[in-house]
């Protein structure tokens, strides 16, 4: 397999990587911002718990794979990003830390106060996370300032607080809110009761939010927001070298993609028709159904960034030669052909496992089962 379709495969299979953990972590996330809010007693909230409770850990490794992932493929991207993201990366650590104590502390008392806090901690160790991506992704569609030089030695040149602008910031309330619509489709789906009804009422109202503030985004992106696009590259079966390319700048440059590879379109259209069509289905009672469709919009969005970056994983605002694109990124051929033989050996292996766990862990939570299962369920 030649070097440049490897490198596609790669991005491709990322891709699927960042997918898989947004489509399991992120309904846990979902869950946990809408905890505090969904569950008004005890044992209500224990209900929301225990909806993601038998699967999160194993959701959360999909974050962990993906993170090892870009640094085998990606180790130009991995030493540039954790460089200029370091700060914003400690956050989302530090507030995922909130998740295991939080599960696993919270029922260690009957204080009512020790159990509120835990609450909120999961809240945190939720909210943070999805708010942080969805701000990484919003710089990475304006340019992050860093640069290369002869030796490509990453220089950062922006701060954590230059990551929080509007854009980004808007960036981020498009992740929480799509999350929290994902998340209320999913407690929706394993719950009953007063807790389904709100559920439901989340979701309608967190499919819609996140349909305008994805729309607006877009809108900011085809007028205002600089996108980028390569002028003059070396072969793409060469040795990766990001000062080897010109790149220009300018608002607007991200549409190029859908123009030169229209069937690219169906990516909004798939995140618009998904939360459009979750927030009809939030009180009917095709509940499975309307999981798939939160789905489709969290698969819509993510794929809406990646498409119209192509070939850009990074770019640069600071030094536009230096951003690191899909051909000049990777890692060596021999690399890239080794972890794909690995990948194609033990994916297939964590599909049908994952498969096999939520085939076991179906049905729906509630508080018969809480007070049977007492000292086995969080």
């Amino acid at each position: 397999m030649d070097y440049a379709t490897l490198k596609l495969i790669w991005w491709a299979l990322i891709g699927v990587l960042l997918i898989g953990f947004a489509l399991t972590d992120g309904f846990d996330m979902g869950a946990g911002m809408l905890l505090p809010f969904i569950g008004k007693t005890d044992s209500e909230r224990r209900i929301v718990v225990n909806t993601v409770g038998a699967t999160w850990e194993g959701n959360q490794v999909w974050l962990v794979t993906a993170g090892g992932a870009m640094f085998a493929a990606w180790p130009l991207v991995y030493a540039a990003s954790f460089s200029g993201f370091y700060f914003a990366m400690l956050l989302v650590l530090f507030a995922l830390f909130f998740r295991p104590v939080g599960f696993d502390y919270r029922g260690k008392r009957e204080h009512a106060g020790w159990r509120n806090a835990w609450d909120w901690a999961l809240f945190a160790g939720s909210f943070v996370p999805a708010l942080v991506f969805g701000v990484a992704f919003g710089n990475l569609l304006q340019g992050v300032p860093f640069a290369f030089d002869q030796d490509l030695r990453s220089t950062y040149h922006g701060s954590f607080f230059a990551l929080l602008n509007p854009f980004a910031v808007l960036c981020g309330l498009v992740s929480v809110s799509m999350l929290t619509a994902h998340g209320a489709a999913f407690v929706r789906m394993k719950s009953d009761g007063v807790i389904a009804a709100r559920a439901a009422h989340a979701q309608r109202i967190a499919s819609l939010v996140a349909i305008v503030l994805f729309l607006l985004a877009g809108v900011l992106v085809a007028t205002v927001i600089g996108g980028y696009q390569i002028v003059e590259a070396a072969p793409l079966d060469t040795v990766s070298n990001p000062l080897l390319k010109s790149v220009i700048g300018a608002p607007g440059l991200w549409l190029a993609n859908y123009a030169s590879y229209p069937w690219m379109i169906a990516a909004p259209l798939a995140g618009v028709a998904g939360g459009l069509l979750a927030a009809l289905l939030a009180r009917s009672r095709f509940e499975k159904t309307a999981f798939l469709a939160t789905s489709l919009m969290v698969i819509g969005v993510i794929l809406t960034a990646g498409f119209s970056m192509f070939p850009f994983i990074m770019p640069s605002s600071l030094d536009a030669r230096s951003s690191l694109t899909v051909w000049d990124s990777t890692s060596s051929r021999m690399t890239l052909q080794i972890m794909l033989i690995a990948v194609a050996v033990f994916l297939p292996i964590i599909l049908v496992y994952t498969s096999w766990v939520y085939r076991v862990m179906r049905g729906k939570v509630t508080a018969e089962a809480l007070e049977q299962n007492s000292h086995s369920m969080y």
